[in-house]
């Protein structure tokens, strides 16, 4: 497995890790009455129809006060042939058996998810009738950023002076420190040492994360 996939990996098994630790039990109630993101299990390649039968459960249901988006990990990836780019692009699923899913966690709307056609359970319970606690938000924004998923809440954990890491694009694995944040253009200065020297470089939003 490629590296880039091993690392992407081990996002989503943080995330399962977390469930059992005790700070995430103390800071995050399962009944909270606030949206949260919640990981959805299933086979493998089934999850585009489990995430469809969890839409059409909503739907029919009348529960979208309380289940609001939903997703797989896929994004668009180039065909390669001999490791040059044939022009063409295929889906890849960075998150195999995993449904994303953003809810409000009541009795209600677990029943309704859990139930779903092809669901086999969510991440972070213990079984035996208990509800899952929500992914920790600073846990699950990486996540949504390699699926080009920014939500504008996110820009208040980031402030000019921060130390960040670049986990996209050319300077990919390098840290520096904020010198500005645009929320409008979702553009980043950051001051890097480049060659032993600082550089102020220019990346997406979704291109950093909290060093």
């Amino acid at each position: 497995m490629a590296e880039e996939d091993v690392a992407k990996r081990e996002d989503i098994y943080a995330v399962t890790d977390s469930s059992t630790d005790e700070s995430v039990g103390r800071g995050a109630s399962s009944s909270s009455g606030e949206k949260a993101w919640f990981v959805v299990t299933s086979y493998s390649t089934h999850e585009a129809k489990v995430k469809e039968n969890i839409e059409r459960r909503m739907q029919s249901m009348g529960m979208g006060d309380l289940i609001f988006r939903t997703f797989v990990g896929e994004v668009e990836v180039p065909v390669l042939k001999n490791g040059e780019p044939t022009g063409k692009t295929k889906m890849k699923n960075l998150y195999p058996s995993y449904i994303f899913v953003e809810m409000i966690m009541t009795d209600k709307a677990w029943y309704v998810v859990r139930n779903t056609p092809g669901v086999t359970g969510f991440v972070g319970s213990s079984g035996k009738g208990t509800k899952p606690f929500p992914v920790p938000r600073e846990q699950m924004e990486p996540v949504l950023k390699r699926l080009g998923i920014i939500d504008e809440s996110m820009y208040d954990r980031y402030k000019v002076g921060d130390a960040v890491k670049i986990i996209s694009g050319p300077f990919d694995n390098t840290e520096g420190n904020i010198i500005s944040l645009d929320k409008d253009s979702g553009q980043v200065e950051v001051e890097i040492y480049f060659f032993g020297r600082p550089s102020r470089v220019t990346v997406e939003f979704s291109q950093i994360e909290k060093a």
